[in-house]
């Protein structure tokens, strides 16, 4: 099992210090660790969710360990050799115990450590007693009971000895943790049953936790959300806390949805996503450590993409910049400063750690994890995947009565009620495949394609971005179509309000392409596919980069081809090949020519689409070009299928002109030595085909040089 991305709450992972270590770093190293627990004022103990009192405790007991500590290290004589074995065990007992009470104050946490109070008090238990143990084998020199000890530091000693053994005894949840746990679990079990919760006792539950608003409320289940993934990204289906994870985010859910009217997010009345993609932009009750005050969010914005950086580094001029965006910026040859315009000496890229800590308190805050650099995107997807059938009766019963509660509002809400339920369906199918189809089940497809025609521009965003997530399941895209929503959609494409809207109802028509029914539906409707070309030919990267990949699967009918020419596809694609096609210092104008690339070599598929690619000898030429430029062995294989439609349809005039451009032969070569086993098909078929043109049409002496070399070669 590959392991996971982060610690794991309640884990408590220690370093222990090396044996050969000298007393003094390791005494300074205690007091910075027993002064950093101790400085848990007890206001601070007193917010946590649970364990308030045995916390309290344990922060006292870290206080008289410290000012014991600080009595050994003024005194005249320091700790001998003789005394690393005790104050090591002592600084691992620490570790534990600044992490233990890291997890109990952690931000978006707060109802996993409440149902997971018996854990904590457990594991507190142990690290107290580590404590006692610790400081009872201290050296008589150190522990007040030697003649050079002064009478401070032997009564210290045994002051932090009698109070972590009477602690660790008696550390447990407080008595309203035990009644909030079990109003948790009464709740679960009305999901397990269909029975629909008392709204006060989901109140009292939240109150003790201290989830007070809607943000409070999205942040605990994007922390759970999270957990899940996570669980299944690493193997952890089985894992016996993934069931209370799924109940408890359910819980959350509901309450979410169903006891709060008002949504405290910014990201609400503009339709934005912020909350559902990286979690609560919200001001979020800060856990005991987050990000310094003095630090802005923009200063931690890669000055590239301007997207928060999660793998910060610093270049030889000592501007930070995220990992992936300096690379792409240097591997497309600038060796220059992106923010002061210097030459960069050097290429190494030296992780900027401080700048790291400081994004992952600020994405803890929010109680979102930091994922590794390394984390696949292909692992998350398979983990959402997993996410398609519940995980225990009681997420089940949770998710389904918050879709039924949502769709009602749908349909005889208010306009205002109408607003907050699109956005919940929106966030509420982001990211979870049993949500999605508990939403279709309830019969949101229908209502969601009527609030299309929504007066407000954030109901009509968040409609299409819900129909989006709805239409990635078999039985969403099956519920759209009946519903009678194909030209709705289609319409959404070219006149809804916001440029995101009409990105998105693009991909809601990439996703129902996969079906070749509904893309013979689709390609019917008059408008379809002139609009897509519209959108490829003039929207953004993401709205052009949607339409591209929709038109590709419109094109699986052979008469949508037709379509496609006389709407202008070949003219807009060949844009998309120019030198001005890219967005900016990235290489999504590269993406951009790869699809456009593939999407030609669908349409050269028949005799109509080769003959409009033809009709432009300039972008034959470029065609060519872009054999010999790209990068990728895919955009290779679909750039010599297209010259090889392009052979087969346009016949000898068009092997013509390919044999005259000095640069196809080498390209054809290589593509047939290094290739993929397609694209050396057709390079060694289009080899042979202009090799016969030219032998049928003149003596292989009068050959142009420049086109077939001294000699024809077959392969």
């Amino acid at each position: 099992m590959p392991p996971p991305s982060r610690r794991r709450m309640l884990e408590l992972p220690a370093v222990c210090p090396c044996e050969a270590i000298a007393p003094a770093p390791l005494l300074a190293s205690l007091l910075a660790l027993a002064a950093d627990v101790a400085g848990l004022r007890p206001a601070d103990a007193a917010a946590l969710p649970a364990l308030r009192g045995a916390a309290r405790k344990a922060v006292r007991i870290a206080g008289l360990l410290l000012a014991f500590l600080e009595a050994v290290a003024a005194s005249a004589e320091l700790p001998g050799d003789d005394a690393v074995l005790g104050l090591s065990e002592l600084h691992v007992a620490l570790q534990k115990l600044r992490l233990l009470l890291a997890d109990l104050a952690r931000g978006g946490a707060r109802l996993w450590v409440l149902m997971n109070a018996e854990l904590a008090a457990a594991e507190l238990r142990v690290v107290l007693g580590s404590v006692a143990t610790a400081v009872d084998v201290l050296p008589a020199s150190v522990a007040g009971a030697g003649a050079g000890a002064s009478a401070e530091s032997r009564e210290l000693a045994a002051m932090v000895s009698r109070h972590a053994w009477r602690a660790a005894a008696r550390a447990g949840p407080d008595p309203e943790d035990g009644r909030a746990a079990r109003g948790v679990r009464s709740v679960l079990a009305g999901f397990a049953a269909g029975v629909t919760p008392d709204a006060e006792d989901a109140r009292l539950v939240l109150a003790r936790v201290g989830v007070d608003a809607w943000s409070d409320c999205a942040v605990e289940a994007a922390f759970l959300e999270a957990e899940m993934l996570e669980r299944l990204e690493t193997g952890g289906e089985d894992d016996n806390d993934l069931v209370l994870v799924a109940g408890l985010m359910a819980f959350l859910v509901y309450c979410r949805v169903v006891l709060f009217d008002r949504i405290d997010d910014s990201g609400f009345s503009s339709g934005s996503s912020s909350i559902s993609s990286k979690a609560a932009a919200s001001a979020a009750r800060p856990p005991a450590r987050c990000a310094p005050a003095w630090v802005s969010q923009e200063a931690l914005q890669c000055p590239i993409t301007l997207e928060l950086m999660t793998d910060p580094v610093t270049v030889a001029t000592g501007q930070t910049y995220d990992r992936s965006s300096i690379k792409k910026w240097i591997k497309n040859g600038c060796r220059t400063c992106p923010v002061t315009g210097e030459r960069l000496r050097s290429a190494e890229l030296v992780p900027n750690l401080a700048a790291r800590g400081i994004v992952e308190q600020l994405l803890l805050s929010r109680g979102v994890p930091l994922r590794e650099p390394s984390a696949s995107s292909s692992k998350h997807r398979c983990a959402v995947d997993k996410t398609d059938a519940p995980f225990g009766a009681a997420a089940a019963g949770g998710v389904r009565l918050a879709a039924a509660f949502l769709v009602a509002r749908l349909s005889r809400g208010t306009p205002e009620q109408q607003k907050k339920a699109t956005y919940e369906a929106r966030k509420l199918s982001k990211r979870n495949v049993f949500h999605r189809a508990c939403l279709v089940e309830a019969g949101a497809v229908p209502w969601l394609l009527h609030l299309l025609s929504s007066a407000d521009a954030s109901v009509q965003d968040s409609a299409v971005a819900g129909l989006l997530n709805l239409s990635k399941h078999p039985a969403g895209r099956r519920a759209l179509v009946e519903a009678g929503g194909l030209g709705l959609i289609v319409d959404a494409v070219s006149v809804a309000a916001r440029v995101e809207a009409r990105q998105n109802a693009a991909a809601v028509l990439f996703y129902l392409s996969s079906s070749p029914e509904y893309c013979e539906e689709i390609s019917r409707i008059p408008e379809a596919i002139p609009t897509l070309v519209r959108l490829a030919r003039d929207g953004a990267y993401r709205g052009r980069k949607n339409a591209l990949v929709s038109l590709y699967g419109l094109l699986q009918c052979p008469d949508a081809h037709g379509r496609a020419v006389s709407a202008g596809a070949v003219a807009a694609l060949a844009a998309l090949l120019g030198p001005a096609a890219g967005d900016g210092a990235d290489d999504r104008g590269d993406d951009l020519a790869v699809d456009a690339v593939a999407l030609l070599a669908r349409l050269a598929e028949q005799p109509a689409g080769a003959r409009a690619v033809v009709a432009s000898s300039e972008l034959v030429t470029r065609l060519v070009d872009f054999l010999g430029e790209a990068a990728s062995r895919s955009a290779k294989e679909h750039c010599a299928s297209l010259l090889a439609s392009l052979g087969l349809h346009g016949g000898d005039k068009v092997l013509a002109l390919l044999g005259k451009l000095p640069s196809l032969m080498p390209a054809l070569y290589a593509l047939i030595a290094d290739g993929t086993p397609l694209a050396g098909k057709k390079a060694r078929w289009l080899v042979n085909e202009i090799h016969r043109h030219y032998e049928q049409r003149q003596p292989p002496a009068a050959a142009p040089e420049h086109a077939m070399g001294d000699r024809v070669i077959r392969v």
